[in-house]
């Protein structure tokens, strides 16, 4: 099953259905009952700096949004709606933007489909794609994260859960590519090919198992 979702500034949390009417998790969600290290670490240099974490976040987490939604409106060529955002939040992420159209132009870029909504029938959750295009002539899983690093998580969310949607889906998948577009000048740019595919969705399948046996749990506490 897919869906269709539709670009807006505020996003709302997407609701996946399956073939029966239940609601199945996302793969954000199930990828949730792991260790994150690297937040505590994150969020415990910024107290130790006297900077609000959760302001801090939020700030950061709009200038990532609206960079993203300028990146799929560009790609399909739509003029986007950012009144939702303030001016200075606009020029921050057009700023951030400037390494994307420079990797832009050096590769050709056709997207199939982009921001489309899946379910697995098969394993019981859902997840939304950024971006299936075809990539310098190759079908393309193609994801965008607006962060200052690629952390093992994004890897199984997107060559784990993500990948196993567009299999599904009978979509050839012949490279998987993680775009970061860093939300300052010191956050940078990168394009990282993601390899170890099958590890990655062994590590998102025990999560998917984990997340349905807590579940379980608490029904029966």
């Amino acid at each position: 099953m897919s869906i269709d979702i539709k670009l807006k500034s505020t996003k709302a949390h997407t609701k996946y259905i399956n073939n029966a009417g239940v609601q199945v998790p996302g793969v954000t969600t199930v990828l949730s009952v792991l260790n994150k290290p690297a937040l505590v670490k994150w969020a415990n240099n910024l107290g130790l700096k006297g900077i609000d974490s959760t302001k801090y976040r939020d700030k950061a987490a709009n200038i990532g949004t609206l960079a993203h939604l300028m990146v799929q409106n560009f790609l399909q060529e739509t003029k986007g709606d950012y009144s939702d955002f303030s001016s200075e939040e606009i020029n921050l992420a057009e700023n951030c933007l400037i390494s994307f159209y420079e990797w832009y132009k050096n590769n050709s870029v056709k997207p199939i489909f982009l921001e489309k909504g899946f379910v697995s029938e098969q394993h019981q959750y859902g997840g939304t794609i950024d971006c299936y295009a075809m990539l310098n002539g190759k079908p393309t899983l193609l994801d965008f994260k607006t962060s200052s690093g690629i952390w093992p998580e994004m890897l199984h969310q997107v060559a784990g859960g993500y990948l196993q949607l567009l299999q599904e889906a009978s979509c050839e998948v012949a490279q998987i590519r993680i775009l970061r577009i860093g939300r300052s000048e010191d956050e940078g740019f990168e394009d990282r090919l993601v390899t170890n595919w099958n590890l990655h969705w062994g590590i998102f399948e025990a999560a998917l198992k984990i997340y349905n046996y807590q579940k379980l749990l608490r029904k029966v506490v």
